[in-house]
């Protein structure tokens, strides 16, 4: 376990120290979120955290692989594969960034990442469902990329308000991290070294030093190049401890662990995977393309309720907690016990979702919610928001670039 979160601080420490220069290099290149009708920030953001991101991952593995305890999870190209595929779509990202490449571009750059990581070894084989195994290499090729393709995407659907995306990853990658080391020294009591285990520290570690550049008000954004890279390493660690844990070392009541590999991934991702699920529905209805975008994401009716910009992130994380944790704690813990639980934080979450708290106190309130109008922008980066009646200059990202390559921490 101290080998793990030895990782996991370095990682954090590592996209600490560099989101600064992801920041500067975001201005340099004019990767600038500027806002659109959709968007609930007031001001145009720099937006490549996802660079920083990757350098600690990369920074983290590198670590790893020179660590005896680890050597064996560096027999095979998985690791890397799973660095590569996250280096392919920190570029992709950072080409979505500057450029807003259309959605047809992005899928095939996701396609190439799932699949370079695939072909290093990272695919779906074995499925603990009575020792399912997919015999055919091209369908083991497909459905891998199809899951690594979903994930990017759900992550970057969430990926909505300050600090959401990489607190929900964090979270839910912790709950994975805790399920992976348990189960690996359940199979393995002789041998604690796990992919999994080392990609979820290494993703936990990135987010949480994301996170205090990211929470509100964001000086960065993770950008795509940030959204889709946790999602593909996060997809890639469930993907390298599906199978790994066949269902016969387990009997009675004590099989149902070897089962979670397929429900936490999804428990995990559960809040972006319903939202990405329900935009997609709610834009086919519309006649509109499932890429449309629009202001009905669950961010987006968190504020319609009336909760702040912080504390409607808070509350995201609590559902994302209840679902992660509660999955994760059948490895340990009855089901009947984890049920009763987990209907116990529901209760508490939905609570918290629903009340009436905005007239109760300030607690996390900091910010208006939104009133379905669209925000005025200022005309630099990290200016205040423009006086009531004044109305906002236009911005592109090149000028806003150009205005601000002095204003940088």
């Amino acid at each position: 376990m101290r080998v793990y979160l030895l990782l996991m601080l370095v990682a954090a420490a590592v996209t600490f120290l560099t989101t600064p220069f992801a920041r500067w290099v975001a201005l340099k290149t004019s990767a600038i979120s500027a806002v659109r009708a959709r968007d609930v920030h007031l001001v145009p953001t720099p937006r490549l955290g996802g660079l920083a991101m990757l350098i600690g991952i990369v920074v983290s593995v590198l670590l790893a692989s020179q660590m005896p305890f680890l050597s064996g999870v560096f027999e095979d190209r998985q690791a890397w594969g799973i660095v590569g595929g996250a280096a392919i779509v920190c570029g992709l990202g950072w080409a979505d960034d500057k450029w807003d490449l259309d959605w047809v571009t992005k899928l095939a750059g996701q396609v190439l990442a799932a699949g370079f990581m695939a072909l290093q070894g990272v695919q779906l084989i074995t499925l603990p469902i009575g020792g399912l195994t997919i015999t055919s290499s091209r369908t083991s090729l497909v459905i891998t990329v199809l899951a690594v393709v979903v994930a990017m995407n759900a992550v970057n659907f969430v990926d909505g308000l300050d600090g959401l995306a990489a607190g929900i990853v964090a979270i839910g990658g912790a709950a994975f991290f805790l399920y992976t080391y348990g189960l690996t020294t359940q199979a393995t009591p002789d041998d604690y070294a796990s992919l999994a285990s080392l990609m979820l520290a290494a993703l936990v570690g990135v987010c949480v030093g994301f996170l205090p550049y990211n929470f509100f008000p964001a000086r960065i954004f993770m950008g795509d190049a940030g959204s889709m890279l946790i999602g593909l390493v996060m997809a890639g660690a469930a993907i390298a401890v599906t199978g790994n844990v066949q269902p016969d070392v387990m009997t009675g009541a004590e099989a149902l662990p070897a089962f979670i590999p397929l429900l936490l991934p999804v428990a995990v991702l559960m809040l972006p995977l319903l939202d990405m699920g329900l935009a997609v529905i709610r834009r086919l209805a519309a006649g509109k393309s499932p890429m449309a975008p629009d202001r009905m994401h669950l961010h987006h009716r968190m504020l319609a309720l009336g909760h702040s910009h912080r504390r409607a992130v808070v509350i995201l994380y609590v559902w994302t907690a209840v679902f992660a944790f509660s999955a994760a704690a059948l490895v340990q813990w009855d089901w009947e016990i984890v049920l009763i639980w987990t209907t116990v934080f529901v209760v508490l979450a939905l609570l918290a979702t629903l009340g009436p708290l905005r007239n109760r106190g300030r607690f996390l309130d900091d910010d208006v919610a939104l009133s379905g109008q669209t925000p005025k922008v200022p005309a630099v980066v990290g200016a205040g928001a423009p006086a009531a009646g004044v109305v906002a200059q236009s911005v592109t990202p090149e000028s806003v670039a150009a205005k601000t390559k002095e204003r940088v921490e």
